[in-house]
């Protein structure tokens, strides 16, 4: 995991578009974190600071052999791993001497942390007035709610999601990756973006300080749910594969017990489906030619497209579907997502060495997303080992002595 030059030594026609912009990262778990790997991934130094000794929780989540994570490995790709208490002061003191260094500061921790360790934004600009401040919490800096400790699970719940997730005789579910959590990542990148935008705009003016809450992150995706409500006295309730007035849409059963996705909701496509079914009829219908009527009659078509695919291979259907030019596919595990040609073509799958048990590895990760044709991102190096770039950090940035970094190390405090 021998990290390249950093991208800031590159040629400028091939420096990323992100190159010489530093992020110091404060925070653990995944929303602050996958922030910081996207903007890694495209040219950003990220400086990430852990707790001595400890390091950020995901190190050890899903831990099935060795002592770090695959999950961390991907998440702190591209990253710096630097050791501060910054429960001391003098780890404060050394974050803001960082920050004072950087372009973005980026944390997830419960309002009023910042403002507690000394290092709040209005803090931290005193040295560095152009700072940008990305600050993830779970129900966002202001409100009734600012103080509850907030997780990617509830946001999930309250912003409207887990509602609708799920079967309507069941209890509401959840999708097995920290959605909520990399919704409010993504929704930091853009912050942290604009704000860096308006800078170079007008750099006189103070940074930015971007606000992200877990829960309007869900919220922002659930398209109409409230305006329906209040437009129409409609509740959506849980719907299991399908998407209510949305017809036809659903996941249907294969002759060999597998499944298949199949989206023909737009008038050319569920025409298209129907004649590759063998359902002329329902094609010509009258009452069909619309999305309303499909949906008024979703589970007739549901019933009709199922009689034909459960006669079928998987391998079949999708053949089928794919000579009628109707989306749909498979559902994929990991272990097809290995065996993928596209993904490999794609370069979603990226072998790397990693060290597992004291054995080095090579193991596929997961690609850039997304894709710049002149100027793409790269995966540099996985999740650094905990404090792996203390040193090197505060000697080049900050100009530490080695035997102050040695004190400070006895200290505990690195």
């Amino acid at each position: 995991m021998t990290p390249e030059e950093p991208p800031g030594d590159a040629p400028d026609g091939h420096r990323p578009p992100l190159a010489g912009v530093r992020v110091i990262e404060l925070g653990n778990f995944v929303a602050a974190p996958s922030a910081a790997r996207l903007l890694g991934e495209f040219g950003a130094e990220i400086i990430k600071i852990e707790q001595p000794g400890v390091g950020d929780e995901v190190r050890r989540w899903r831990l099935g052999r060795g002592e770090t994570s695959m999950m961390w490995r991907t998440l702190a790709r591209n990253k710096k791993s630097v050791t501060l208490d910054l429960r001391r002061p003098e780890g404060q003191d050394l974050v803001r001497r960082l920050a004072a260094t950087a372009d973005v500061v980026l944390e997830n921790y419960r309002p009023g942390t910042l403002e507690k360790w000394g290092i709040a934004p209005d803090v931290l600009r005193r040295d560095n007035p152009s700072l940008v401040v990305v600050r993830i919490s779970g129900y966002g800096q202001t409100g009734p709610y600012r103080d509850r400790p907030g997780f990617g699970g509830v946001a999930e719940a309250l912003g409207g999601l887990r509602h609708l997730t799920g079967h309507p005789d069941r209890p509401p579910t959840r999708v097995g990756v920290s959605l909520g959590d990399q919704l409010a990542g993504l929704h930091a990148v853009i912050g942290a973006l604009l704000g860096l935008r308006a800078r170079e705009r007008r750099p006189s003016e103070e940074g930015e300080t971007v606000d992200v809450a877990l829960y309007e992150a869900v919220y922002s995706i659930m398209e109409g749910l409230v305006p329906e409500y209040s437009a129409y006295g409609l509740v959506r309730e849980r719907s299991g594969n399908a998407i209510p007035g949305v017809a036809p849409s659903n996941t249907y059963p294969c002759r060999d017990g597998d499944w298949v996705v199949i989206g023909a909701n737009s008038d050319t496509l569920f025409r298209r489906l129907m004649i590759a079914i063998g359902r002329d009829d329902l094609a010509a219908d009258a009452r069909l030619r619309g999305n309303a009527g499909r949906a008024a009659h979703a589970t007739m078509l549901d019933d009709a497209i199922a009689a034909f695919t459960v006669t079928r291979r998987l391998d079949e259907m999708s053949a089928i579907l794919d000579a009628a030019q109707v989306p749909g596919g498979p559902i994929y595990s990991a272990a097809d997502i290995v065996a993928d040609p596209h993904f490999r073509a794609r370069d979603m799958l990226v072998p790397l060495d990693v060290v597992v048990e004291d054995e080095v590895e090579t193991v596929p990760f997961p690609g850039v997303v997304p894709k710049l044709a002149r100027r793409p991102g790269a995966i540099r190096w996985l999740g650094p080992e905990l404090g792996e770039h203390t040193d090197e950090v505060l000697v080049e940035l900050l100009g530490l002595a080695p035997e102050e970094i040695a004190q400070l190390r006895g200290d505990g405090v690195v």
